[in-house]
C-alpha cells in the first residue's frame, strides 16, 4: 500500500480490503490510486501472468480490471458496507503485453444498491500505454450478511 493511499479513510478502507484479496497477491498486482469513484491497479508482466503466446492471461487482465471496477464502486458507498461484483463484461482489444498493466476503474453511476464502473486496462512498454482491454461491472453494495465487510 503506498502512503498516500493512507490519508483518507476511502484509501485505508480500500486498500485494507484489497489486501486481503489472495489473488491480487498471487498475482503481484498492485494498489496505486484511490481516489472518490477512482482506483488504479498495476500488474507487472511476467510469466506467472502468461498464456501460451507470451501475452498475459484474459484471466489476469479481467481479475485487475474487476477489482478496480469494484474498489471505484466501494469508494461511493457508505462505510460498513462491502462490495460484491453481480456482473461483467469484458471486451479485449489488443494482446495484454509490455513490461506492466494499470487497471483505472472509475464509478459511471452510483446508486444506494447498485453501482455501474468502468475499467480500462492499459498496457505499458517504455512509459506508452495501450489500451489493450475495456470491463464494464456492475456492483452491488453488500451489508448485514455474515463474511461480507468493508
Amino acid at each position: 500500500m503506498a502512503d498516500a493511499l493512507s490519508d483518507t479513510e476511502n484509501g485505508r478502507r480500500v486498500a485494507e480490503s484489497f489486501n486481503k484479496q489472495g489473488l491480487m497477491a498471487t498475482l503481484g498486482a498492485r494498489l496505486l490510486l484511490v481516489a472518490p469513484g477512482e482506483v488504479e491497479i498495476d500488474l507487472p508482466i511476467g510469466p506467472q501472468v502468461s498464456q501460451q503466446h507470451g501475452f498475459v492471461h484474459a484471466g489476469a487482465v479481467a481479475a485487475i480490471a474487476d477489482s478496480a471496477c469494484g474498489y471505484a464502486a466501494l469508494t461511493r458507498m457508505p462505510a460498513g458496507v462491502g462490495v460484491l461484483t453481480a456482473e461483467f463484461k469484458i471486451n479485449l482489444l489488443a494482446p495484454a503485453a509490455g513490461d506492466r498493466l494499470i487497471a483505472r476503474g472509475k464509478v459511471v453511476k452510483a446508486g444506494r444498491t447498485l453501482t455501474l464502473a468502468l475499467a480500462e486496462v492499459f498496457a505499458v512498454r517504455d512509459g506508452d500505454e495501450k489500451l489493450c482491454a475495456m470491463l464494464t461491472a456492475t456492483c452491488m453494495a453488500v451489508g448485514g450478511r455474515e463474511g461480507v465487510s468493508d
